[in-house]
């Protein structure tokens, strides 16, 4: 909880009440309880607690139009799918970007893991039984164990 040495004075809250409002308006943002308070030194509960009237003048600028003569006009169908389109149309330039992209990682990602896997073998000594080109050692045929009897099993 504040003490009461922390609280400004109604003139200097009033000033700085001013300066805040005229900001929003040139910025065209919508002014919040928590800017004045922030900038007095205060958490917002204490300041709407000991500047009520402050606090309300904040809400009715809020709830005000920013421009009266513009509030009146909606957009037309046109310009809302003009919009539209062009957001699309830089999404859509956005994805196509990252998929190439992708598309270039998997490629070098795929030449990469052919040339590890290549050196891999180099290094191990790995020969590939029935690789097209290279003739590895044959293995002696089996015998069928179907004609052979218990006892020559065992």
């Amino acid at each position: 909880m504040s003490r009461a040495a922390d609280i400004p004075a109604e003139h200097g809250v009033d000033l700085a009440l001013e300066r805040y409002l005229a900001g929003c308006r040139d910025n065209g943002r919508p002014p919040s309880v928590l800017a004045p308070a922030a900038e007095l030194g205060m958490c917002n509960t204490t300041f709407r607690r000991h500047f009520p009237r402050h606090a309300q003048e904040i809400s009715q600028a809020r709830s005000r139009p920013e421009h009266p003569g513009k509030s009146d006009t909606q957009p037309s169908p046109y310009d809302v799918l003009s919009a539209r389109n062009a957001r699309l149309r830089r999404a859509n330039r956005t994805l196509t970007g990252n998929l190439k992209l992708a598309a270039a990682q998997i490629q070098r990602l795929g030449i990469e893991n052919a040339l590890l896997r290549e050196a891999l073998e180099a290094s191990s000594n790995i020969s590939h039984i029935g690789k097209h080109g290279r003739q590895g050692p044959r293995l002696p045929a089996r015998q069928d164990t179907s004609t052979r009897t218990a006892e020559e099993h065992y």
